[in-house]
């Protein structure tokens, strides 16, 4: 009764109005499972490919029939009769079938829709809440939310050369009130926006986009609006930025067009350095390029004390990849994004290998999302600790949030909000 009887995929489409690829795995006893693929906008070389017609009559080629095909076809026909409760050999089978090292035979996103609609099917046919299928008897860890509410770089053109200001509310004593608390900063920061006579248009994740004139302006703007809802910069609320420093690497130098300057590497560490010590600054996530190695090492060297520095396109959520990170001390956290590697099993093992290490584990969205909300799960199921979905604002975020209340509620007195004890491990509050 556990047996996959079919897998079909479609085309829809993702928040940026870009196709995606949706997939349904229905068990011989008619249990269902569900999923869609994300996609990102700012991708680091090292992940896995995403499969696109390149038809330019339909969708400026980017259109996913290709992968949707394969799904219908090649994969249906390898995983058929498989028991959807055998998700390392579902996942196994599925590479073995695409037989590339970065997955664009099949597709990585045909590859991981499969991949989550099995979860999802398995936790239906046992009657369980996705977070439960893939726990096991672990003890269950809410996450920190890491609400990005001010977008930059390829996120919002024309706004900040970083990519995004989050507000992390660590601080606080549950996740229902760390939510509350960004959703009451997002609405503060409009406020402030606006009496600073900025734009509050909206970037791919949610957040306000405005044209500031350098990256300190937006560290600002959120601390004034942190203040203005209440709360504690510096003690309940704090800053995370993401750099996406690779897009900003150019011929081996780190250009910011906004501001007008340009840094080598350790100009660059001591530019984050002192920002570190003017502002509530507790994470700082793809400070350097990809691949600028001695760059991340001096980066560690001068903050990693102190600060939560993650790998993004330095890891793509790739185990050979972060165990290079861990012997050469780059960073303390990676970042998890399941459409980087391509399968749930091989996300499982990035986030094992980096807990091991006694890092921290981010899992994160991309920034053209859809209503799925597995991360949510995943991140309760594997006691991450913390989350990115985005700001508090637009469905295809907040679904993932409200995901996480609902959990809350079901866990009752079990659930313990991860934000106070990463705070005590980072700054020993």
């Amino acid at each position: 009764m556990d047996q996959i009887a079919y897998t079909h995929a479609r085309e829809i489409l993702d928040s940026r109005g870009n196709p995606t690829v949706e997939v349904d795995v229905k068990l011989d006893n008619g249990s269902f499972g569900r999923a869609s693929v994300p996609s990102g906008a700012s991708t680091g070389v090292h992940e896995v490919m995403e499969l696109r017609d390149r038809d330019k009559t339909r969708f400026k080629g980017k259109g996913v029939e290709g992968a949707v095909s394969n799904v219908n076809t090649k994969i249906d026909a390898a995983i058929k009769g498989m028991s959807v409760l055998d998700q390392q050999g579902i996942d196994q089978k599925l590479i073995e079938l695409d037989g590339t090292p970065d997955k664009s035979n099949i597709g990585a996103n045909a590859i991981l829709g499969v991949s989550l609609a099995v979860a999802h099917a398995g936790a239906n046919f046992t009657e369980q809440p996705v977070y439960r299928f893939l726990c096991k008897d672990h003890p269950v860890l809410l996450p920190s939310p890491m609400f990005n509410i001010l977008n930059g770089g390829k996120h919002a053109q024309g706004s900040t050369d970083f990519q995004e200001f989050m507000v992390m509310p660590v601080g606080i004593s549950s996740y229902k009130e760390a939510f509350r608390a960004g959703a009451e900063i997002y609405q503060s920061l409009k406020e402030v926006l606006i009496s600073g006579g900025y734009s509050i248009n909206i970037g791919d994740e949610g957040g306000f986009a405005p044209s500031l004139e350098s990256n300190e302006k937006a560290i600002e703007a959120i601390v004034s609006a942190i203040e203005i809802a209440g709360y504690k910069p510096g003690r309940e609320c704090f800053i995370g930025l993401d750099v996406a420093a690779s897009e900003l690497f150019i011929e081996g130098k780190y250009s910011l067009p906004i501001q007008g300057v340009t840094f080598e590497s350790e100009e660059l560490v001591e530019y984050y350095s002192n920002l570190c010590s003017r502002y509530p600054i507790l994470s700082i996530e793809d400070g350097m390029a990809e691949d600028d190695w001695e760059g991340w090492q001096m980066l560690m060297n001068k903050v990693g004390d102190k600060i939560q520095l993650v790998g993004d396109d330095l890891y793509t959520t790739n185990v050979d990849r972060i165990n290079m990170g861990i012997v050469r001390h780059a960073s303390n956290s990676v970042l998890i994004k399941l459409n980087q590697i391509g399968t749930l099993t091989e996300t499982l093992n990035a986030i094992r290998v980096t807990q091991e290490a006694g890092w921290t584990a981010v899992i994160s969205h991309r920034s053209g999302e859809t209503e799925d909300t597995t991360i949510a799960d995943l991140s309760v199921a594997t006691n991450a600790g913390q989350i990115k979905a985005g700001a508090p604002a637009r469905s295809e975020r907040v679904g993932k949030y409200n995901r996480l209340l609902r959990i809350e509620e079901e866990l009752g007195s079990q659930g313990i909000y991860a934000g106070p004890t990463l705070l005590s491990s980072m700054l020993g509050i």
